[in-house]
């Protein structure tokens, strides 16, 4: 019970602990991933603010030249050689622009794309981007149908190889005010996504930036980056990864747990907001940034605190519950060793020992009155047993002393029997003298009173020698009596 008890408290305190300490763990993440995703936004958008500004800045200078293709490319170059994130840039014009060209397309980009991660610098000049003409193409219809700068995914559509790129769409405005022509400027997503890569709050965590589509901006796996959206990438995986993609898309903040290849993750999302600036165009992109955590690098400590704490409360329990079962043997050994006398004493063994305690506690207090009790009680047994041999012994005296009386009795019997025989014959004679002396004369009567008062005397002599017996006799019946009366009062 006492175990039970400490185990119901001890359960209680940890409970409680643990319940509060994995809250503090949850808040630690939450604030880690909140301040995280701050400065994978800020950084991101310091990159994108860097793009439009150096875009900007060509495009002011190429308004001066815009009538002169062959400087298209030139600016073009520098734009791409100035910013590590860029990988191309492509100014094209509507068609019949230049009087020569019915079509213009001024793209340098790097030879290999994928390569800028690692400093290639090797640039091209080309004509055309994609499978179809850019006139069909959404990183020039948008902004030349809107009059506004954008960023958009140019490979939506097409069938390329191409790296995975975003772009800044910006128009250029004609005499009217129209535009006339695009600036495209392709950013590597791979290289955005190993810059994002360096910020992350634990070791297996990771940064992702979400298209509105759904579609990959950021991801440490490069395979997953602008070609296919997350509902079909994992459209065979657990709804779980679904759930959380759809609250991301949706521009919620929050976090989800999901799993996926057999390991649980909790994502930390917030949808990504550009800074606001003058001269800055305040279109929403509808990306959403998140952080991936897996549950071993938020809760994995604090589950190894679970199961050390699990094990040493168990181990403690143990050896309390040990513990106490010793100190309670220990202390009801007297008692058992006291139960056992006691059987035996009940059997009738009163003499039965019962060893001293050194025990000053209530256990040994009550061992000594026992003992106490058992010397009592086996003296007084003795007492009783040699009594009940005395009496015994008086009995067998009764015993003896009856059958003497008895044996008197009937000699008295056979004695008085006797005597009445000896009586019989004088008193016969007596009544035959009276019975002639009636009959008879005066002379013969003188004998005849002789022998009645002779016969009379020994009649006389017999009852006074009866009254003598009967009176020895009453005097030792009553003596008996009192003797007997003595017997029964010890």
């Amino acid at each position: 019970m006492v175990v039970c008890a400490m185990a119901l408290l001890l359960m209680a305190s940890l409970a409680v602990m643990l319940h509060f300490s994995r809250k503090a763990v949850k808040y630690e993440a939450i604030h880690k991933a909140s301040q995280t995703l701050d400065g994978t936004v800020e950084r991101v958008d310091n990159m994108l603010l860097s793009v439009e500004q150096a875009t900007g800045n060509i495009y002011i200078a190429m308004l001066r030249h815009k009538d002169g293709p062959e400087m298209m490319f030139t600016y073009a170059s520098k734009l791409v050689e100035s910013n590590p994130c860029l990988v191309g840039c492509a100014i094209a014009f509507k068609e019949n622009y230049f009087p020569d060209h019915k079509f213009f397309l001024a793209y340098v980009h790097y030879a290999d794309s994928a390569d800028v991660a690692y400093g290639s610098k090797k640039l091209v000049r080309d004509d055309s981007f994609g499978d179809r003409p850019y006139t069909q193409q959404e990183w020039f219809t948008l902004p030349m149908e809107r009059g506004i700068p954008g960023w958009l995914n140019p490979l939506i559509g097409l069938n390329t190889d191409e790296a995975p790129i975003f772009t800044y769409s910006l128009p250029i405005p004609g005499p009217d005010g129209k535009p006339v022509g695009v600036i495209g400027v392709d950013v590597s997503l791979t290289v955005l996504s190993r810059i994002v890569a360096e910020a992350k709050p634990s070791a297996n965590s990771y940064s992702i930036l979400l298209a509105k589509d759904g579609s990959y901006i950021v991801h440490p796996d490069t395979n997953k980056l602008n070609h296919k959206t997350v509902f079909e990438l994992y459209e065979n995986a657990d709804p779980s990864v679904k759930e959380a993609a759809l609250a991301m898309v949706s521009g919620q903040t929050g976090y989800r747990p999901f799993r996926m290849d057999g390991t649980d993750y909790y994502v930390f999302y917030k949808p990504f907001e550009r800074a606001i600036l003058p001269g800055r165009t305040t279109e929403k992109l509808g990306w959403s940034a998140g952080i991936v955590y897996p549950e071993d690098d938020i809760f994995g400590d604090y589950n190894s605190l679970f199961h050390y704490v699990l094990v040493i409360a168990i181990a403690c329990l143990l050896l309390m519950f040990l513990l106490s079962w010793a100190v309670i043997h220990h202390q009801l050994k007297p008692l058992d060793i006291l139960a056992a006398k006691a059987h035996k004493i009940a059997r009738g063994n009163y003499d039965e020992p019962i060893p001293d305690c050194s025990n000053k506690d209530e256990i040994g207090q009550l061992q000594g009155n026992f003992k106490h009790m058992q010397q009592s009680l086996s003296k007084h047994i003795g007492e009783l047993e040699h009594l009940t041999a005395m009496m015994r012994e008086h009995g067998d005296e009764l015993r003896v002393a009856y059958e003497h009386a008895q044996k008197a009795d009937r000699m008295k019997m056979a004695f008085l029997h006797n005597m009445t025989n000896q009586m019989l014959a004088p008193a016969e004679a007596i009544n035959r003298d009276v019975e002639t002396l009636c009959d008879i004369g005066q002379d013969a009567s003188g004998y005849l009173v002789g022998n009645i008062q002779r016969n009379g005397n020994i009649i006389a002599e017999l009852l006074k020698n009866l009254l003598n017996i009967s009176d020895e006799d009453k005097i030792k019946e009553i003596s008996e009596a009192e003797t007997g009366k003595e017997v029964k009062h010890d």
